[in-house]
């Protein structure tokens, strides 16, 4: 009887954990105020796919993006100091 309880309270536990990670959505809130915020910084870039990747990945990692379109990187300085592998910075 004993070992029965252990065995449905694992398969409960178990079976709690899987759907909670099947309907979580740990970046959604994330992904959203990233998606604005790289839209409204991207808006003037001349290759606007590119753009919009980069500081996707920037604010995921630093979760901040400076305002405005250009500059302002003093704002968010994780943003400010990403360099890519050649020494560049990586965010735009």
């Amino acid at each position: 009887m004993a070992m029965t309880m252990k065995h449905l309270f694992l398969t409960l536990l178990f079976l709690s954990l899987l759907l909670h990670s099947s309907f979580s959505q740990p970046t959604m809130d994330g992904a959203g105020l990233c998606g604005s915020k790289c839209t409204k910084r991207c808006s003037k870039a001349a290759v606007m796919d590119r753009c919009m990747k980069y500081c996707g990945i920037c604010c995921q990692e630093c979760k901040c993006v400076p305002s405005g379109t250009y500059g302002n990187k003093h704002e968010c300085p994780c943003y400010r100091d990403k360099k890519s592998s050649k020494g560049t910075p990586k965010c735009p």
